[in-house]
């Protein structure tokens, strides 16, 4: 579970399904944040005052109390003025020192599915922590954790995101789950349509036995895009925990324009690790074991 997490909050019904999702993904001791960015008027900023500042700073808390209230937690309220919402966001997480930056999505489109709109898109890009997004009507659905799921491919960073899902799914009582996608190098494959049927089914076999000798753990894995089947694979799940980079065998797990494409595929609340954070901790665990050797 999450200590330390900031909710992003606007005017939308997504701060309200956000809020939900941090509520779930909160430990017992932990602390919630409300965030509201301010961006302005562009087109007036240039002749923006300290009074106009000092309004939208004004209007922003207003939001976050409304929010508070409406939602009954306790939770700090913190806004800033910035650019751009994600940029704003990173910096207050950072400020905070957030473990977790949880996100609405908007709620156009297909009911249940994770929208994402440009500053839940521009949050992800290098974001400081861990990053989740809740999808459109998640507040308005009794909030049942039975299954949480991970997706896997054998990296460090997907190690990471197996270990914090084994975490969730202890604390909350829940099963759990991994996936794994695999593909077929052309240069592998005989003449026939057999040889191809033969090969993917080999291949998924193999992969759904090496997630299964992690133990603790139902194997799942699948022939396909990885983005595309991991969004099938969420449609069973109530949480969904992904690495931001794999470099297994059989290419990366999730980068780039492929974390965006879950975020907005995904059928479940779905749980982003930024590889930065991947990298840190294993360099806060160096710098430890190299201060013990020296004891």
């Amino acid at each position: 579970m999450f200590t330390r997490i900031m909710v992003g909050v606007d005017e939308h019904a997504g701060g309200r399904d956000a809020i939900a999702l941090a509520e779930m993904l909160l430990a017992p001791d932990g602390e919630l944040t409300l965030a509201h960015v301010y961006t302005g008027n562009p087109a007036i900023a240039h002749v923006a005052t300290p009074s106009y500042d000092i309004a939208e700073r004004e209007q922003a808390l207003k939001l976050l109390e409304r929010a508070r209230e409406q939602a009954q937690i306790e939770a700090s309220l913190r806004c800033t003025a910035s650019h751009s919402v994600g940029r704003g966001l990173h910096e207050l997480a950072e400020r905070e020192t957030a473990d977790l930056l949880v996100l609405g999505s908007c709620r156009r489109g297909h009911v249940g599915r994770v929208l994402v709109g440009d500053d839940t898109r521009a949050a992800l890009n290098g974001a400081p922590c861990a990053v989740a997004i809740a999808p459109a009507g998640y507040s308005d659905e009794p909030r049942v954790t039975r299954e949480v799921g991970v997706g896997y491919d054998g990296s460090p960073e997907s190690a990471h995101a197996l270990e914090l899902a084994r975490e969730i799914s202890r604390d909350l009582g829940a099963k759990l789950s991994a996936f794994t996608t695999v593909s077929v190098p052309l240069s592998t494959l005989g003449s026939g349509p057999l040889s191809l049927s033969d090969a993917i089914d080999k291949l998924v076999s193999r992969a759904r036995d090496r997630i299964a000798a992690l133990g603790g753990v139902e194997a799942h894995a699948a022939y396909g895009e990885t983005a595309d089947e991991l969004a099938v694979y969420s449609a069973s799940l109530d949480l969904l925990i992904v690495g931001s980079r794999g470099y297994g065998p059989v290419g990366r797990l999730i980068h780039g324009s492929t974390s965006q494409r879950l975020a907005r595929l995904a059928r479940c609340p779905l749980v982003v690790l930024p590889r930065a954070v991947q990298a840190m901790d294993r360099s806060d665990a160096a710098e430890q074991a190299e201060n013990a050797s020296r004891r």
